[in-house]
This record gives C-alpha cells, sequence and structure tokens, in this order.
C-alpha cells in the first residue's frame, strides 16, 4: 500500500469505525482486508471496499455493523457465532463477503446453518473475487483498461465456470465430450482384438483421435492459464496440476517413441511408454470441473484432512494389534495346527485389513478357535472404528455440497438473463 498519510488505517463498516495500523493487515484473517494491503492504487482501493477518502485513510463498507462485530470477535477470540436475532443465511452471506467459510463457525453453529440451508431455497450473494463492488459501481468512472479486464474477466469465467454463461456451458460439454472419447478409445486400446495385426488401421485412427482429444486439452489449459490472474496460483490449484499430470504424459511418450521407437530393444522404456500412456486416466478427473457432486468430494476431502488422518491412525493402531496377536494364536503358538497363511506379522495384516472393512475374500481364515474369536472382535472394532469420524465427514460434505450449489445456482440466474437479454 503505496498511497493514503498516516500510520492507521480505518474501516468504516456500516458507520462503525476500527482503527488498525498498516502491517496489521498484511496479515489480516479476512481476505477483503487483507487484500488492501495489495492495493496500489485508489482504483484498486475500490474494487475491494465501496469508497474511500483519502484525507482521513478511511475505507467505507456498505455491510452490517453488528454482524462485522461479530466477525471481528472471531479475529480476535477464534471463536465464531451467530448474531442474535439476526437471519443465520444473511450472517452467513456477510461471512462470506468478508472471505471466511461455514467451517469457522463453532460446531453447534454450523448445525444451525445446516439446517436452514436444508429447508430453504435462498442462495448466497456471494461476490467473486475482484469484481467491482456497488460502490464503485455507482461512479460512473470508466479507468483506462477497464474495458480490457472486463474481456479477461469474461474468458476467465468462460473457462473457469461452466454455468456463468451460454458459450461456457457450450465449452463445458465439448470438453466433456472430448473426455468421454478419449475414456472410450483408452479402454477399447486395451482389448486384445483391437491390438490384432490385421486391426492397425484401427490403432492408427485412435492415435489421431487420441492426438485431437489432448490437443484439445492443452489448448484449453494454455488459455486458461492466460486469462488467469494469478499465474503462480493456477499452477497451485488441485484441478489444474490434475490436467498437467493428465496431459504431460503424451507429450513424453510421443518423444520416447521417436527417441527409442516403437519396437524398442530397451525393455525399461518400453515399460515406461505402457505406463504413461495408462495415465490417461486421469482425464476422468477433468470431469470434476463441470459436474458438482465430484467437486464437493475434493472440497469435502481438503477440509477433512484432519478426519482422515485420524481414521488412518485408528486404523494402523488397530492393525497392529490385531495382527500381531493373530500371528501368534495362529501360528506363533506350539498348538499343534499351525497356519501358514500367519506365518508373520505383515502376512497377518493383509487379513485384519479385510476383516476390519468387512470385505472378507476368503483367501485367508483362523482355524483355531482363539484366532477365530479374535476375527469376531476385529470385524466389531473395525465397523466401530470406521463409523467413528463419518458423522464430522458427513456434516462437512453437506456443508460443502451447499456451498458449491449456491454458487453454482448464482451463475444459473445470470446465465437466465443472458438468455432474455
Amino acid at each position: 500500500m503505496n498511497f493514503g498519510r498516516g500510520p492507521a488505517v480505518v474501516l468504516n463498516v456500516g458507520g462503525t469505525r476500527y482503527s488498525f495500523s498498516r502491517e496489521v493487515l498484511k496479515d489480516f484473517p479476512l481476505r477483503r482486508v487483507s487484500r488492501l494491503h495489495g492495493c496500489l492504487s485508489e482504483q484498486d482501493v475500490l474494487e475491494v471496499c465501496d469508497d474511500y477518502d483519502r484525507e482521513r485513510n478511511e475505507y467505507f463498507f456498505d455491510r452490517h455493523s453488528e454482524a462485522f462485530g461479530f466477525i471481528m470477535l472471531y479475529v480476535r477470540h477464534g471463536h465464531l457465532r451467530f448474531v442474535p436475532h439476526m437471519c443465520e443465511l444473511s450472517f452467513y452471506n456477510e461471512m462470506i463477503y468478508w472471505g471466511l467459510e461455514g467451517s469457522h463457525l463453532d460446531y453447534c453453529c454450523q448445525r444451525r446453518l445446516d439446517d436452514r440451508m436444508s429447508e430453504t431455497c435462498y442462495y448466497a450473494a456471494e461476490e467473486p473475487p475482484g469484481e467491482p463492488t456497488r460502490g464503485s459501481e455507482g461512479k460512473g468512472r470508466r479507468p483506462p483498461g477497464a474495458e480490457g479486464r472486463k474481456w479477461l474477466e469474461r474468458m476467465r469465467r468462460t473457462f473457469e465456470e461452466p454455468t456463468s454463461s451460454v458459450a461456457a456451458q457450450v465449452l463445458a460439454t465439448v470438453s466433456i465430450l472430448f473426455v468421454i472419447v478419449s475414456m472410450v478409445v483408452l479402454c477399447a486400446s486395451t482389448l486384445p482384438e483391437w491390438r490384432a495385426p490385421e486391426n492397425r488401421s484401427v490403432e492408427e485412427q485412435s492415435r489421431i483421435i487420441e492426438a485431437i482429444c489432448i490437443g484439445w486439452f492443452t489448448a484449453e489449459c494454455i488459455v486458461r492459464f492466460i486469462v488467469s490472474k494469478n499465474k503462480c496460483e493456477f499452477v497451485r490449484r488441485p484441478l489444474n496440476i490434475i490436467d498437467l499430470l493428465a496431459i504431460t504424459p503424451y507429450y513424453i511418450s510421443v518423444l520416447m517413441t521417436v527417441f527409442t521407437g516403437e519396437n524398442s530393444q530397451l525393455q525399461r522404456a518400453g515399460v515406461t511408454l505402457r505406463v504413461l500412456r495408462m495415465m490417461r486416466i486421469f482425464w476422468v478427473i477433468k470431469l470434476a470441473r463441470h459436474f458438482i457432486g465430484l467437486q464437493t468430494l475434493g472440497l469435502t476431502l481438503k477440509r477433512c484432512y484432519r478426519e482422515m488422518v485420524m481414521l488412518l491412525v485408528f486404523i494402523c493402531v488397530a492393525m497392529a494389534i490385531f495382527s500381531a496377536l493373530s500371528q501368534l494364536l495362529e501360528n506363533g503358538l506350539d498348538l499343534g495346527t499351525k497356519n501358514k497363511d500367519y506365518a508373520s506379522i505383515p502376512a497377518a495384516c493383509w487379513w485384519v485389513i479385510i476383516s476390519m472393512t468387512t470385505v472378507g475374500y476368503g483367501d485367508m481364515c483362523p482355524i483355531t478357535v482363539p484366532g477365530r474369536i479374535l476375527g469376531g472382535i476385529c470385524v466389531v472394532s473395525g465397523i466401530v472404528l470406521l463409523a467413528l469420524p463419518i458423522t464430522f465427514i458427513y456434516h462437512s460434505f453437506v456443508q460443502c455440497y451447499h456451498e458449491l450449489k449456491f454458487r453454482s445456482a448464482r451463475y444459473g440466474r445470470s446465465l437466465s438473463a443472458e438468455f432474455l437479454n
């Protein structure tokens, strides 16, 4: 921030003033407030807040002052609760505006929010970062380069949000068709009839189709990279990393084929080529960009990594205990009957895993009475341990689904307006 005077920065939210130092804004927990630190001009400031007073270095936000007061309590003490006598969805809208999510709420308030979302058709009025706010729209000013930035923003939304416009929906449909075609060709190429010598022409056609699909995915990825706002953030996004993993193996395999030949005597190179070609299965994950269900699954796994780690610890501890006991009862004790399937603890770990998950392949099973009793305890313990974190994961899944559904519905309304216009 290289404008304004004085060491203090004043935030005016609905008539209530808050004073901070400039350095505090840099790592402020609220994303919208922390963005002020990176503003280089008054134009950038007006994209974040509704108005700005240069003389007093004061930033105006036309938002609910009491709700922001409760949000500031979260900033200071780490606990976020609903404002009494205020609609949960209205407060949730304020949270989204300032850059918070439903997961920041205390557990009791999260339950209230989920119940409220389940019984209403409310759509959160979230403002995407970087779009002009209501205050800046009423100024009537169009700074230089605004048209170019607006065009880039429309292009970015067209490629990133499949429901934001008619062009975005057409683009998403074409991308889905390419993914489906590439998956069908990949599956068919593993059939023995497909690889028969008399079907060389079919194999050549499949390679042409594969090249066309890769060309489409590469062009799409390049365009999305060009129109993105933050190139570093673009590279770090999980879906973009998956796109890179799906595209890169094709070009590596082409280069290896050029240098080593199709009938290469280098066995390792041949194995590498087959592995790289099979990595095309990552293309199916590209569907997550166009379906809320897959996005919800990915967002849930991201937010519930602590619960996942806890579940993994539960399984590892139980596996260590039951595998050692089963090896001792089935093979370690000299009881006249030794079960060779349990010759070692690592071998017994496989039995513990399929028993705790109630899969039960039947490839190995205890034959002694103590071993069978231990097996029953192992199965019951597995059911209990796997069920413990399910409540937290389900709660996060519902919350993520509502958030993504609201965002999709918001862009759907803009799509309807485009049709009307």
